[in-house]
């Protein structure tokens, strides 16, 4: 049996989660980034998420598979209360239930802090081809996701344009009075 962990970032676990995301970068359009970030970029992006927000990897039998984190959605006070969360699993490891163990444990993380709404940025084909299809957003909708927008081709990747959606999951309470959510302090 394959022995799962889901676990806390590490800066060493960087030069791995970044061969991940390479894949989506050159080869899709999940993400509209055009150019692979060096592993200096990308171990800042990891260090200025983890100064407020979880950023979590699974391993299975001690392989990082994939990686996922939150972020601020807007950045202003008033939104946080709210935030954005991203997945990338290695893409072979896909269809095998990691992504939904990995994004429930950011949920519950998430849900710790005081967070109460979670979004999702997705690139959303307006035809399926071989750089796009909807398997976020049917991902995102069977974790109880709901698409709350569209933007029409704000994407261009590979020389086709792109839609974007937002989804929308409420995990808790909307109170008059809010307690103040609780930042991870790493």
């Amino acid at each position: 049996m394959n022995q799962i962990i889901i676990r806390d970032v590490e800066m060493k676990d960087a030069q791995r989660i970044l061969e991940i995301y390479a894949y989506y970068v050159n080869n899709t359009a999940i993400t509209f980034e055009y150019d692979v970030p060096d592993l200096s970029e990308f171990q800042n992006r990891i260090k200025n998420t983890i100064k407020k927000y979880p950023y979590i990897v699974i391993e299975e039998d001690g392989v990082v598979k994939g990686y996922a984190y939150a972020g601020p959605f807007v950045g202003r006070a008033a939104y946080n209360w709210s935030c954005e969360m991203t997945i990338y699993l290695d893409y072979m490891a896909q269809k095998c239930g990691l992504g939904r163990k990995i994004y429930e444990a950011l949920e519950n993380k998430l849900s710790e802090m005081g967070i109460l709404n979670l979004y999702a940025c997705i690139g959303y084909p307006i035809m399926e081809d071989e750089y796009l299809n909807n398997n976020s957003a049917q991902f995102h909708e069977h974790l109880g996701f709901s698409k709350v927008g569209e933007f029409q081709k704000c994407g261009y990747k590979f020389g086709r344009w792109y839609n974007m959606i937002w989804m929308e999951k409420i995990i808790g309470e909307h109170l008059e009075k809010q307690p103040d959510i609780k930042f991870c302090e790493r």
